[in-house]
């Protein structure tokens, strides 16, 4: 449609200039009326021949005055048409546009989703949301250049050309002297302006950057005094921006300007030498067509004007293009087995089987082996950067070991079905992860099918309903940006309540109480137990007053298990366990 409707374009802006030139001719006696019968044919003669026939048979019947009537209103709809379809183009290619970038947004989303943890512990969120947003932006921009560009104003052109060279080649021919020129800086420029527009685009993620810093940790900047060292580093990256930002604009407005001068260098250059045809006595240009060559040439420039701006667009576009798929193409690293198991329950045990990983180069654990039972409940201890969390992180594949396997039930969790694996297992941590969304709906985040009744009994076990029912909307209250509005108690305890609806057979808890007051610790804590009851679990145990009655106690240091037991059986031991013990009963 596009395609169709700009060609339409092209040919109303072609007829609505050739109808002006053979009236002139008749009109003020440039030529004698052509009273013999024409016979209509596609060539150039013919057409011209048969046009003035039609206008000198209607000034004959009419009178000169109605045929200009006639001629002007029709000059006046062809101008309409053309800027009618012309606008038709641009409509019917919109949902191109902005499907394009719908599914780019789509694409980087669903990538952040899939991407596995270690991904974002070495980049900038500032930095992605920056290709999210602002690259996505500039591709739009590439996007109405190029296809302006290869759909509207190169199809003008060559059209345009080819009349041009009907009309005269060898006017046609010195236009061409110059315009190779032209194109040739324009694309120096271009290359220059790509390299710019690649290092502001990482600034624009940096200022992202600093901007979410700002945003969350603002009770930190203030209570420390930091307002000016915050306001100076952000202060100095937008300096660079604007500088490096300024390079790039004034670059890429030079393009204009030297198009449209070349531009005026070849009217210059068609007026000297048309002027020069037109004068020869062998008249191999007449004067109306020399007009007609100098009108149509007119309406070319705007087109020769967007293919050196479209131009720099690309390249500018080109700068967030790789922008975006340097982080599309990130490697997964977790990635599914194509004959990957179904696997919908939980029946036997758990299995580290001499573990290994590390981040890059840093070995975090090694000859990691450890069983856990079904129903058992198993506390994992040690200072931190002990590894505790990272062996927790295993499980669901939040990473993947590096040696060794883990397995339920004696399969590989590799060879797992993702979402099943993850299926088996609830997730609560020290931090309570809320979304700006109601009550309800973070209860029932995962498990929508659920009934309100289900949910309701899971709020009442994780010590929930009460409070959420003294809320201004009850469980339809929207509780702020990650649950500002709840109290640290509030939150935590519908975090448990979501994963109490979850009803899963295993397990994770990052001890979720260490940052509460002593009257929220202990309904957490009643929570807890109700969420562990009959359930594997794995506790990473911050407080050790809390893991007293686990099943097994796995003491880590420094990536390995160095210790396994009761409680009581720790205790006797002259070891980590009951040094840390000690410490906290001290403190």
């Amino acid at each position: 449609m596009n395609i169709t409707f700009n060609i339409t374009t092209i040919f109303f802006s072609i007829f609505s200039i050739g109808m002006i030139i053979p009236f002139l001719k008749l009109i003020f006696g440039m030529d004698t009326l052509k009273t013999d019968v024409v016979e209509f044919a596609f060539n150039k003669d013919s057409m011209l021949d048969y046009m003035y026939y039609m206008m000198s048979s209607s000034i004959a019947e009419y009178g000169t005055e109605t045929v200009l009537f006639y001629i002007s209103t029709i000059t006046a709809i062809s101008f309409l048409l053309k800027n009618l379809f012309r606008y038709l183009a641009m409509w019917s290619i919109a949902p191109l546009r902005n499907g394009v970038l719908r599914d780019l947004r789509n694409a980087i989303f669903q990538k952040i989703i899939i991407l596995p943890l270690s991904y974002f512990s070495e980049k900038k969120k500032g930095d992605i949301i920056s290709r999210a947003t602002n690259d996505v932006q500039d591709i739009e921009w590439t996007i109405i250049g190029t296809l302006e560009i290869i759909f509207q104003h190169t199809i003008t052109l060559i059209v345009f050309i080819v009349v041009l060279l009907m009309t005269n080649y060898q006017l046609t021919l010195m236009m061409f002297l110059v315009m190779p020129i032209s194109i040739i800086i324009i694309g120096l420029l271009g290359k220059v302006l790509r390299k710019e527009s690649l290092i502001a685009q990482t600034l624009m993620g940096s200022i992202l950057s600093l901007l979410d810093e700002g945003l969350s940790g603002l009770r930190i900047i203030k209570g420390f005094n930091a307002q000016k060292v915050v306001v100076d580093r952000f202060e100095e990256t937008n300096n660079k921006y604007m500088r490096t930002a300024t390079t790039v604009m004034r670059r890429g407005d030079l393009s204009a300007p030297i198009s449209e001068f070349f531009g005026m260098l070849v009217v210059s250059l068609i007026l000297w030498y048309g002027g020069k045809l037109v004068l020869d006595p062998s008249k191999s240009l007449t004067g109306e067509e020399f007009i007609f060559f100098i009108l149509l040439f007119s309406q070319m420039i705007p087109s020769i004007k967007a293919l050196s701006t479209g131009y720099q667009r690309i390249q500018k576009g080109i700068a967030s293009a790789e922008r975006i798929y340097g982080f599309l193409d990130a490697d997964e690293k977790i990635f599914e087995s194509k004959d990957a198991i179904v696997k919908s329950d939980f029946e036997k045990e758990i299995s580290f089987n001499n573990v290994g990983f590390k981040y890059e180069e840093e070995q975090v654990l090694k000859n990691i082996n450890l069983k856990i039972p079904k129903g058992k409940m198993i506390a994992l201890v040690g200072s931190s950067g002990a590894g505790k969390t990272t062996m927790a992180d295993l499980l669901p594949r939040f990473y993947d070991v590096i040696d060794g396997n883990i397995s339920i039930d004696g399969t590989d969790i590799r060879e797992i079905k993702i979402n099943d694996l993850r299926g088996l297992m609830g997730i609560v941590t020290q931090e309570a992860v809320l979304f700006h969304d109601s009550i309800r709906g973070n209860i029932k985040f995962g498990s929508e099918l659920k009934s309100d009744e289900e949910m309701i009994e899971a709020a009442k076990a994780a010590n929930a309903h009460n409070f959420i029912m003294q809320m201004p909307a009850g469980y339809d209250t929207v509780i702020g940006d990650r649950g500002d509005k709840l109290s640290g108690g509030q939150r935590q305890r519908v975090t448990i309540a979501r994963a109490i609806l979850k009803n899963p057979p295993i397990l994770i808890l990052d001890e979720a109480t260490s940052a509460l007051d002593t009257e929220s610790e202990k309904l957490v804590q009643d929570a807890l137990q109700k969420l562990m009851a009959n359930r594997t679990s794995v506790v990473i145990a911050h407080r050790l007053s809390t893991i007293h009655n686990a099943d097994q106690i796995v003491v880590m240091d420094k990536g390995e298990i160095v210790q396994q037991g009761l409680h009581s059986e720790l205790i006797e031991q002259d070891g980590i366990y009951k040094r840390l013990n000690l410490l906290q009963k001290t403190s």
